[in-house]
């Protein structure tokens, strides 16, 4: 069987092969990290929109967790991981003011 990689392949060196083959198995590593992250912060979006606020508040600490582990991996950048862990909070914050008021 033929390799995507292989057919897109135009690099001569050694040192080209070697860097094509790199930088697709990071490819797929950070897909895979950005897809965990993703999952993991539809479940807490669900779990507010379905007035689960306990779930949801476990749920944050899982999100933030695996935001800091992707960032500390470098997929995502610190800052990015700062802006959305915050955005979530607020969200979690603005939906335990709405149940309470």
């Amino acid at each position: 069987m033929i390799d995507e990689a292989e057919i897109t392949e135009v690099a001569n060196l050694a040192s080209a092969k070697k860097r094509i083959r790199q930088n697709e198995r990071i490819r797929r590593r950070n897909r895979a990290r950005k897809t965990m992250v993703k999952n993991v912060t539809t479940k807490f979006l669900q779990a507010i929109h379905s007035g689960e606020l306990q779930l949801a508040d476990q749920l944050l600490s899982r999100v933030t967790k695996r935001l800091d582990q992707v960032a500390a991996k470098g997929t995502l950048h610190r800052n990015t991981v700062s802006r959305r862990k915050s955005r979530l909070a607020r969200r979690l914050n603005v939906a335990r003011a709405q149940a309470t008021g």
